[in-house]
């Protein structure tokens, strides 16, 4: 019974045990079921969000509205192409936003009136599957793309970042497909630069608001510039004009019926230089009883290479000599051209390769299409060799190429109608310098001929074209042929009779006043700023009327003189040409890697600081007052005093601003006119550039551009101007000079 109970209690307690473990079971089978369930939904959930994600567009950013429409256009569905409108951070306005004593770390801040386009850029990029960077290719371009990086919270490292050196489909998207991380030898470039010319700026400027006006200001190159610019008008207005005469004979040819003229070389031993009329009668005596012999004639050819392809700084000398366009102008227009135009029947389009470049470097795929193109518009025989590339220097940059079209199949003709005026000038520049490059040299017949009279030697040189080459589409700085006359029979036997000798006095000319172009020039040779900074450094100094621009020539105003012996004064290291170029190829070695951006501002600074302490030292010894003059205000009766405007000196009432009342001023340099007695006085032309003028104008018309001296000529009793430390008498024709008395302007 015992054991039957025993046997039923544990055939009971099985039983519940097995229901238990059944029970259990089913639990842990439900939870199983549930968690299963749970998961799938989870992946579900995932899978749904990643499909979102990867449907969702790919941001692309570059700076400008007109790239984006280009880019947009080639890129297609998939993508969304936003422009960031420049810069999104900068340095403050107000402050000088670099902490000097922590590493002259820099204090960027969002660039006010961007708020909304910020807020648009971050929510597009949350949106987005993949953010790409496309600003312009080149350190400004590259710090723009780091600065958006930060901004919306990207990985510096990530391979996001893509460069266009020209904006076609092909280009575009090849580019697309292959991007890189942000180069940070690029960025810390444009902030060495950006940080040393805020210290400059800031440093600086406020003592020339102290010393002449508020609103000056100074800078790393447009200070330099301004030098080079005052150095040249110092050298203009030193130079001596000096005498030199030449000897043309006009000369009948027996048989002919066209006479040749001939030029005056010197004689059998060489060249010679006639310096006055004593030396000329001298020349002219001896060859009166002569007879003309031709002595030689030398035939032959001469080549003339094809010219490079444009890079910054030619393209803006050029654009100024043959289109007159400012330096701001044509990178303006060369902008648009690479950004995309609406060319008819083609939507869309980047005409021109990118626009910043040191280089005359052009792709083996350009080179093989222009050979092509020339070969079937022009014939083989205009097909040239590889584009005679410039040899690299220290000072050139070969990220980029040349500025060339995009395709060379679109030419002028074609895009004519679809461009404004400007635009079509510029492009046709742009693409005739390119074919050129890539066709064969002109060639041209040459004759020379040597002429006797006596021991004396004339010359007579022609040369006519054999063979066009590149001058087919570019003959912008073809050289003229003499227009000589010079028959194929001419030889040693000819017959030469004198019809006329005509003698001719010259004056040797100064250098001449600089242009935008030459200044560009000037500026690359010296390796002072690179083609970024050609345009905004002449625009600065334009712009606050340091200079001004007549004809063409830039000349230095009196507000632009003012400031630049002060900086020479002062700072005479920031207008050092040599520490400038020096200072730049140093910047270009951060860029290249090999050196550290704040060890150049680091060694920069301590001297900086001692030199701008030392001037703040010597203006707190003077007192800075205006100049007080014995002209009386006809509105309110004070002494009106001398102030510096835009154009220089004029005349105020103190009691600004109770009176407004202001009057040009004149300064009398106690000189009387030579023509009518009266006081002459410094006057400025409507943009500014100083000349010497009488007082008693309408009246009397005198006018000189260098300052007279109240010391007669001794030779012809006229007036004498100043040049350098000489006095010259202004009568070309007399040309006495003599020492400048050192109490001549007492």
């Amino acid at each position: 019974m015992v054991n039957e109970k025993v046997e039923q209690t544990a055939e009971k307690k099985t039983k519940a045990t097995a229901v238990k473990a059944s029970s259990k079971k089913d639990t842990t089978k439900k939870t199983a079921a549930k968690k299963t369930t749970a998961a799938k939904k989870t992946t579900t959930k995932k899978k749904a969000a990643t499909t979102k994600k990867a449907a969702a567009p790919k941001l692309v950013i570059v700076e400008s509205p007109a790239k984006a429409k280009t880019i947009q256009k080639y890129l297609g569905k998939g993508y969304e192409v936003m422009a960031s409108m420049g810069h999104i951070r900068d340095l403050p306005k107000s402050r000088l936003g670099v902490d000097i004593e922590n590493g002259f770390k820099p204090e960027y801040i969002d660039i006010r009136g961007k708020g909304e386009l910020r807020n648009e850029l971050k929510k597009k990029a949350k949106k987005s599957s993949f953010v790409y960077l496309a600003t312009d290719p080149d350190r400004e371009g590259e710090a723009i793309s780091w600065h958006l990086s930060n901004m919306l919270g990207l990985d510096n490292n990530q391979e996001n970042r893509v460069t266009f050196n020209e904006i076609t489909k092909k280009v575009v998207n090849e580019s697309i497909a292959a991007p890189r991380a942000i180069d940070q030898n690029l960025v810390d470039a444009q902030q060495a630069r950006r940080i040393l010319d805020r210290i400059v700026g800031y440093k600086i400027s406020p003592l020339l608001w102290a010393k002449v006006k508020r609103g000056l200001s100074a800078g790393r190159v447009q200070s330099v510039a301004l030098r080079i610019i005052c150095d040249r008008e110092d050298e203009i207005n030193a130079f001596i004009p000096e005498e030199y005469w030449t000897i043309d004979v006009t000369l009948n040819v027996k048989g002919e019926k066209k006479p040749l003229v001939a030029k005056f070389y010197g004689d059998e031993n060489g060249k010679i230089q006639i310096h006055n009329q004593s030396e000329l009668d001298a020349i002219l005596k001896e060859i009166e009883s002569c007879e003309y012999k031709v002595l030689e004639v030398k035939k032959g050819e001469r080549t003339k290479k094809p010219p490079l392809p444009f890079r910054t700084s030619t393209l803006q000398q050029e654009a100024s000599k043959h289109l007159n366009f400012s330096t701001q102008k044509t990178m303006r227009l060369a902008q648009q051209l690479y950004e995309g135009v609406d060319i008819k029947g083609s939507g869309t389009v980047g005409l021109i390769t990118y626009l910043r470049t040191d280089s005359t470097r052009v792709s083996e795929e350009a080179e093989a299409a222009a050979s092509e193109y020339i070969s079937a518009n022009y014939g083989a025989d205009y097909v040239g060799g590889s584009v005679d590339t410039k040899k690299n220097t220290a000072k050139i940059q070969d990220a980029h190429e040349a500025i060339r079209p995009t395709d060379l199949n679109r030419s002028p003709a074609i895009v004519k109608d679809s461009l404004s005026r400007d635009l079509f000038r510029l492009y046709q520049l742009i693409w005739n310098r390119f074919a050129a490059s890539c066709m064969t040299p002109a060639v041209y017949e040459t004759t020379s001929v040597t002429i006797g009279a006596g021991k004396y030697r004339f010359h007579v040189s022609a040369s006519k074209v054999k063979f066009d080459g590149f001058m087919s589409v570019y003959s912008l700085d073809e050289e003229k042929s003499d227009r000589v006359f010079l028959s194929k029979s001419l030889d040693e036997t000819s017959e030469l009779t004198e019809e006329e000798i005509e003698p001719k006095q010259h004056f040797t000319q100064p250098p001449a006043h600089f242009t935008e172009a030459s200044l560009v020039k000037t500026l690359e040779e010296l390796g002072i700023g690179r083609p970024s900074t050609y345009a905004p450094t002449i625009t600065t100094i334009l712009g606050r009327r340091y200079i001004v621009k007549e004809n063409k020539n830039l000349y230095v105003s009196e507000l632009g003189e003012v400031v630049n012996n002060i900086m020479k004064e002062a700072f005479p290291e920031i207008v050092d040409e040599r520490f400038t170029a020096n200072m730049e190829s140093l910047l270009d070695k951060v860029e290249e890697g090999t050196v550290d951006w704040k060890m150049i501002i680091r060694n920069f600074y301590p001297d900086l600081d001692a030199a701008v302490k030392a001037a703040e030292a010597e203006l707190e010894k003077v007192k800075i007052e205006d100049e007080v003059t014995d002209v009386v205000c006809e509105q309110c009766g004070r002494h009106m005093v001398i102030k510096y405007g835009p154009h220089g000196r004029f005349l105020a009432c103190p009691g600004f601003p109770e009176c407004r009342n202001t009057k040009p001023y004149f300064e009398k340099i106690g000189v009387a006119c030579p023509k009518c007695g009266k006081d002459i006085v410094l006057k400025k032309t409507k943009k500014g550039r100083k000349y010497y003028g009488c007082e008693n104008n309408p009246d009397c018309d005198f006018m000189s551009w260098q300052k007279p001296s109240k010391v007669p000529c001794p030779q012809c009793g006229g007036y004498m101007v100043e040049k350098g430390n000489k006095l010259v008498c202004a009568d070309e024709q007399c040309g006495y000079v003599m020492e400048k008395p050192e109490t001549s302007e007492e």
